[in-house]
């Protein structure tokens, strides 16, 4: 099979695509035939070694991915081959087959595409598991969405309004703004030419934001925190933008306010069953069409540099896939 290869960390121009051979699920994983896997900004972290886990060289990128049930190891139950799913592999996505933890694999919605599927879980359940279980978003209240237009940011603003929040939608440049109204977003802040507390206090007439849902860090996170309101929630999600920021932790004695942290893949693996039920309502509001899923490129696996890189750049609204040619 064709897979993308990580020989040595680096960039993603060191990254290779080669000829390896399939691998075989083991009793409790399922092998899925993959259609398109998506790109993530972990992926950048982890072909770099800086990402929380570290696969030994040489090993494939691609933490998600859409396809159908190739095999099914001993003990399986629930899914067959032919089955159209999506599942989260942590990394060996950029390749033509996978192999993935049953409980980490899950039906398609009925309808939707490879492409698109592909870029739905990872964003998907981060920012449901962010807003739902860590900020425990309540309808009425306010979220502030940082790196709004992105794939995990334009999730939580298509999430957040499925709750019944008001939405303020902050990135950096006004193209990407117009996407994220089209989203959802009640209200937009382009952080690149205005001033980010001062826009939140004219919004929230001085009040400031319930819930901040960062998936950037940087800069950006001190004043965001500093323009929460009373017993707000600021979900970290990651560090897009490079820098991991300093909090003066007296901030959140003067708010009365909570610093959480957001780790999916670990909610995945410690709290299955409530994945399982998350992911159900999930599948519902795509149903009901309160999600909808942006792919704004599709790329075949021999330019997988090219779109991680551009993941890198911050150049992407919404999510981009790689197509694997099955």
């Amino acid at each position: 099979m064709k897979a993308v290869l990580c020989k040595q960390y680096g960039p993603p121009s060191s990254l290779v695509v080669e000829e390896v051979p399939a691998p075989e699920p083991a009793a409790g994983q399922v092998l899925v035939e993959v259609h398109a896997a998506g790109v993530n900004f972990p992926d950048s972290l982890i072909i770099q070694g800086k990402y929380q886990f570290k696969p030994d060289l040489p090993f494939s990128p691609g933490a998600e991915v859409a396809g159908t049930v190739k095999k099914v190891g001993a003990g399986v139950t629930g899914l067959g081959v032919g089955d159209r799913v999506i599942a989260a592999t942590t990394w060996g996505g950029y390749a033509q087959q996978v192999v993935a933890q049953a409980e980490r694999v899950f039906r398609m919605p009925d309808g939707m595409e490879f492409e698109t599927a592909a870029g739905f879980l990872i964003a998907y359940g981060t920012s449901h598991h962010a807003l739902k279980d860590r900020g425990e978003l309540k309808p009425g209240e306010t979220v502030l969405v940082l790196g709004a237009a992105g794939g995990v940011g334009l999730a939580a603003v298509e999430i957040a309004k499925a709750m019944g929040a008001r939405v303020i939608a902050a990135a950096s440049s006004a193209d990407k703004l117009t996407v994220c109204r089209e989203h959802g977003a009640d209200e937009t802040i382009d952080y690149a030419s205005e001033d980010l507390r001062e826009r939140i206090k004219s919004i929230t007439g001085g009040r400031g934001v319930d819930v901040v849902y960062d998936p950037v860090g940087g800069a950006l996170s001190e004043q965001a925190l500093r323009s929460m309101a009373w017993r707000g929630r600021f979900l970290v999600v990651g560090f897009a933008a490079g820098p991991i920021p300093s909090i003066p932790l007296n901030l959140t004695l003067l708010k009365g306010c909570a610093i959480v942290g957001v780790f999916w893949g670990a909610f995945v693996r410690n709290e299955p069953q409530r994945n399982e039920e998350e992911m159900r309502e999930l599948v519902g509001w795509v149903r009901e069409g309160k999600l909808r899923p942006r792919i704004s490129g599709v790329y075949p696996l021999e330019r997988c540099a090219e779109a991680l890189q551009r993941v890198m750049d911050r150049q992407v609204t919404g999510k981009i896939v790689l197509t694997t040619g099955v």
